[in-house]
């Protein structure tokens, strides 16, 4: 009985600091691990695949499917955004996981987070041998972690800037055409449906 007293307390020792992380420690946290995808010995395609499982814990792709669409959502079927969020979450991976791999060695500097009642603001830097840029992530509380609901990047929002280019698409194109548009960009009819 006392050995099962000393092992609870070990597990709720090792528990309790991954459910206190605070937005910028988990942040802090996913990035490091970012960099050091980046920064390994795998192929291209392993690290794409390694940021893309990385990501799916720290990107909330759905909400931001949902905000980049803005009063365009309601004109979908639910099938319709259950496949639009399923391929929009794939133009995100190209968008900007993907970026990743284009920087030399990347080093990420933690300027500070803000609360925001609901959730969180952390502000950080992306750092090259030769040049730096500002990115903010709005975060939430997803149980004992932090999802971004939002990425800003030199004060450009990657979902508003991405809504925008949808926005311009569903003014010259119906739902289905837009569909079909991005199943051809990226992914087929069948992976979307699944996603």
């Amino acid at each position: 009985m006392r050995t099962l007293s000393v092992m609870l307390v070990v597990v709720l020792l090792l528990i309790a600091p991954a459910q206190a992380a605070s937005p910028l420690d988990y942040t802090r946290t996913t990035l490091e691990q970012a960099r050091a995808i980046v920064a390994s010995n795998q192929t291209h395609n392993e690290k794409l695949a390694a940021l893309s499982t990385l990501f799916s814990k720290f990107l909330d792709t759905d909400e931001m499917g949902q905000e980049a669409l803005g009063p365009h959502w309601s004109s979908f079927t639910p099938d319709q955004q259950k496949e639009f969020l399923g391929l929009f979450s794939q133009l995100l991976e190209r968008t900007y996981v993907q970026k990743l791999l284009l920087f030399e060695n990347p080093n990420f500097v933690y300027a500070g987070e803000q609360s925001t009642g609901a959730g969180a603001v952390v502000d950080t830097k992306i750092v090259t041998p030769r040049d730096q840029f500002d990115v903010t992530y709005r975060l939430k509380p997803a149980g004992d972690t932090w999802m971004a609901t939002a990425i800003t990047v030199e004060d450009v929002s990657l979902t508003a800037n991405l809504g925008s280019q949808l926005n311009d698409l569903l003014s010259r194109m119906s739902v289905p055409d837009l569909l079909t548009l991005m199943r051809r960009k990226y992914g087929n009819a069948g992976e979307a449906a699944q996603s």
